[in-house]
């Protein structure tokens, strides 16, 4: 599929507002940086330099001269499409298409003036309000522009649409964005995080940023991705962490998002506890509900969501939660897609079977995954056909490396090594990674 080419905000020569004006007002000035200015404005300046010069050295020859060289040094300053029309043939040390820089909230004029941003300021939100002020701008299809706002003030690019989902008092871009967060592993990933690439070097080349609303599977290779892009606002099972550029891209959280910030909220007993079955059905909207998806997601129902799990009950929930109760072989009311408490017990403890693949054959209820043999089948000095199966599905799945002659039958350094290696694929360290496969570690290698 073609990948989307995303370009930023450009400050309009006539545009009134202040953002523009703030920002024409710095690439006049050439700050730095450090000063918060925007990289390219030196860029800007070294071109105004040059023109006024080359007006002095050529005045002699009269003005029609004079207006050649401000003619030819204009790329400098220009706009992405001056540079598709007419590309130079010198490369420039600095960006030829500089981005938007910081700027406030587009208000209209009987608003007053717009405050001014900092990161000493930040607004507090949660997950959740991150994720629904995301969705919003995908319901209602937001056009993408680096040059227009949107009715709440965001610019409708991918950084405008990234500062209205965390709340921020004004307009960021992607080389300021990561002032408004933390780093954080991919692995830590939550709803609501960003994942960010900014290029330095040429921030109209790549530069992107995109919203993480959850895991589409266990095997964490792709990921709801809320975004603006062209032709609007999108939210998709995206690769991670992009389709290009991946190794790239930054994990950041938002400094100002309250909750817990690492670890599954399955691990906390308010969440391990099953909230009652008012939580559920047509019409409620709550965390339980988000949580719900989040775990469906997790045991193989990312294909019945098109958007990502969120608070609202929808009929996503419902068939996902009929599939994975369908999968443990129950029927009838017990598969009605409302979860109850064996239906949460078994989703926040990762027991039971995960829901199958679409279309995937086999008698109902049957899981096409082996049974956990047992801790005590892997360990120094063992032998036995559970070895030999673990092996060919580690070489299955990629992970088979440091077998010189394997897999066999028998346990060996070879077994453990690339054991470890799939553990801490799926983000585990310490003694979570230690080789030795577990009851999670056969599931997810099975599944």
């Amino acid at each position: 599929m073609n990948t989307p080419v995303f370009e930023e905000y450009e400050p309009a020569c006539d545009c009134p507002c202040g953002g523009c004006a703030e920002q024409r007002r710095r690439l006049a000035q050439g700050l730095s940086p450090r000063a918060g200015g925007h990289p390219a404005a030196h860029g800007a300046r070294r071109a105004l330099v040059l023109v006024t010069a080359a007006g002095v050295a050529l005045g002699a020859t009269g003005s029609g001269a004079g207006e050649a060289v401000a003619d030819g040094a204009r790329p400098a300053l220009g706009t992405e499409r001056a540079e598709l029309a007419a590309p130079s043939l010198v490369a420039q040390p600095d960006p030829q298409t500089p981005q938007g820089a910081s700027g406030p909230l587009r208000r209209p004029p009987s608003a007053g003036p717009s405050k001014t941003h900092s990161v000493d300021t930040l607004r507090k939100t949660s997950r959740a309000d991150i994720i629904n002020r995301a969705k919003r701008w995908v319901s209602a299809k937001v056009p993408y522009s680096m040059t227009k706002y949107w009715s709440d003030g965001y610019r409708q690019d991918c950084s405008g649409y990234v500062s209205m989902a965390w709340n921020l008092d004004g307009n960021e871009w992607t080389g300021s964005l990561s002032r408004f967060g933390t780093r954080i592993d991919r692995s830590d990933l939550q709803p609501g995080d960003i994942l960010l690439f900014h290029n330095p070097s040429d921030p109209t080349k790549g530069s992107h940023v995109t919203i993480f609303g959850g895991w589409t599977d266990y095997t964490h290779d792709h990921y709801f991705a809320y975004e603006q892009t062209r032709p609007n606002t999108r939210a998709l099972s995206t690769p991670m962490a992009y389709w290009n550029n991946s190794a790239s891209y930054v994990a950041y959280r938002y400094n100002g998002v309250t909750g817990a910030t690492g670890g599954s909220p399955a691990d906390t007993p308010a969440t391990a506890a099953f909230p009652g079955a008012k939580s559920f059905g047509p019409g409620t909207d709550n965390a339980h509900v988000t949580r719900l998806g989040e775990m469906l997601v997790g045991r193989g129902g990312g294909r019945f969501y098109e958007v990502g799990p969120g608070p609202r009950w929808s009929d996503a929930d419902r068939r996902a939660t009929k599939a994975f109760q369908r999968a443990q072989g129950w029927r009838g009311a017990e598969a009605d897609g409302l979860p109850g408490p064996d239906t949460w017990r078994y989703l926040v403890n990762g027991l039971g079977k995960d829901i199958p693949a679409a279309g995937a054959a086999g008698p109902p209820g049957a899981s096409a995954r082996p049974e956990f043999p047992g801790k005590d089948r892997f360990r120094p000095g063992r032998s036995n056909s559970h070895v030999t199966q673990l092996g060919k599905r580690l070489v299955k799945r990629g992970y088979g490396r440091h077998y010189v002659l394997g897999p066999g039958p028998r346990w060996s350094e070879a077994d453990r090594r690339n054991v470890e290696a799939f553990q801490r694929a799926q983000g585990w360290r310490g003694s979570a990674a230690d080789g030795y496969p577990g009851p999670e570690t056969w599931r997810r290698l099975f599944a």
